[in-house]
């Protein structure tokens, strides 16, 4: 089977599934995509000294995750003025996906995107659309194709980090409509960006077959999903589900947060998906014990991955599954 046949639908027909595993356990599946999604925008280094932040810092985080076994880096650009929060210059995505080119010649680089609009509920106001990475052209790029209103607990940040500030709740709300989403596709294809489908419950499925109904995306489509956290219900029955409801043209790989995420993530990798690690979904490596690197959360994913007999993708074979070409530069 050729790689760029590694769909969703090769693994939900229980059958298939069985008589497969029955005859080769794991070792004929898809090989395992992992993600390494290094900072996030929401805690920083308050949360765990190790997140990196600046973009030098980023760039060897995503060095050691590569050679660890990282397929694809999933990169949220912290702003030089306030390392705290996410930039809002397109040109400072473009260096930190120089940098990380410089030392990963192969790695996928995503970056988040996000799309929608944030609701200020305190001015009944929205913000401009969310976009801001898409002019760096990376290779892929994440839409959250939801609306959610999530509230974060977020610690004091000293004067060392960068950013001072008290600890307080923030409030995220995000409206994202089919109309803003179909514009943002257009912005996608005319800087070749593929799009990776960020999903927090079961009914953004739904939202996501009714976009590809439009005919305004191809796939295969990437899709991730959150298990725990502020996502879907960390359990078999929920992520089994999602792999039904799923179009079959998709591959699947999920996002496990919090102190679900190794459970989820051997859970993932048993039933065909692929798997997302870092320090944005996960501070802790296990009970009070702080993160060190993101390469240690990818190395965990890898040693699990080869008990179980699951092959590691190379980002070659993850290019091919995903239907990218050969590496941006920039």
């Amino acid at each position: 089977m050729g790689l760029s046949n590694y769909l969703i639908g090769d693994y939900r027909e229980l059958m298939t599934y069985s008589d497969q595993v029955k005859k080769y356990g794991l070792t004929k599946m898809s090989p395992l995509i992992i993600t390494v999604s290094i900072t996030g925008g929401q805690h920083g280094k308050e949360a765990n000294p190790n997140l990196p932040e600046s973009p030098e810092d980023q760039a060897q985080s995503t060095y050691e995750a590569y050679n660890a076994g990282a397929s694809l880096v999933h990169v949220h650009r912290r702003s030089p003025e306030n390392p705290a929060i996410d930039t809002k210059k397109t040109e400072e995505y473009v260096e930190v996906n120089r940098l990380i080119r410089e030392k990963c010649p192969d790695i996928i680089i995503n970056n988040t995107c996000i799309g929608g609009r944030l609701v200020d509920t305190t001015t009944n106001t929205t913000s401009d659309l969310l976009h801001v990475s898409v002019g760096a052209r990376p290779e892929v790029a994440s839409i959250d194709i939801t609306s959610t209103s999530q509230r974060m607990q977020l610690g004091a940040r000293t004067a060392e980090m960068g950013g001072e500030r008290e600890a307080y709740l923030k409030h995220f709300d995000l409206i994202n409509n089919d109309e803003d989403i179909v514009e943002l596709l257009k912005e996608f294809d005319a800087n070749e960006v593929k799009p990776e489908w960020e999903m927090y419950n079961l009914t953004d499925i739904k939202r996501l077959r009714g976009i590809i109904d439009k005919g305004v995306v191809k796939g295969p489509h990437w899709c991730m999903m959150l298990f725990g956290g502020n996502g879907v219900f960390p359990n078999y029955d929920a992520m089994a589900l999602a792999m039904q409801m799923l179009p079959p043209d998709a591959i699947f790989s999920c996002i496990n947060i919090g102190g679900a995420h190794t459970a989820m993530l051997t859970q993932a990798i048993i039933m065909g998906n692929h798997v997302r690690v870092g320090l944005e979904d996960v501070v802790y490596y296990g009970p009070g014990e702080p993160v060190k690197s993101n390469a240690q959360l990818v190395e965990r994913a890898v040693r699990i991955a080869e008990e179980l007999g699951r092959p590691i993708a190379t980002p070659a074979q993850a290019r091919e599954m995903l239907g990218l070409g050969a590496p941006r530069q920039y």
